[in-house]
């Protein structure tokens, strides 16, 4: 089971840096943690920093020849494209991978400014 997300241009690899964090983002981290202790292997390359990652995969670069940077994020299930646009739930993938629901495990804890 291998799930690959192409994340739009970030200032670093998770996009978990800056003064104003994304709780999307954050939200997305602590899925894929998840995921991760569930044995699947997870993947993600982001276009600012890894471009050739996207040339590379003929899927996303049609996409994005097709569609432009809008249909970022891709997220890849098993090869095939499972979502564009948009990040899909923790509970999303679960179902597409037929895996138990677990409680995502909290990466980092958000505190109103």
């Amino acid at each position: 089971m291998k799930i690959v997300i192409f994340d739009p241009p970030l200032c670093c690899s998770t996009g978990l840096c800056g003064p104003d964090i994304d709780p999307v983002l954050v939200k997305m981290n602590d899925t894929f943690l998840t995921l991760k202790s569930q044995g699947v292997e997870v993947e993600r390359f982001n276009l600012s920093q890894q471009p050739g990652a996207f040339a590379g995969n003929n899927t996303v670069a049609g996409l994005l020849k097709e569609e432009g940077s809008k249909v970022l994020p891709v997220t890849l299930v098993n090869g095939e494209v499972y979502k564009t646009g948009g990040y899909p739930s923790y509970e999303e993938l679960c179902e597409k991978l037929g895996l138990e629901i677990l409680q995502v495990k909290r990466s980092l804890t958000l505190t109103a400014k």
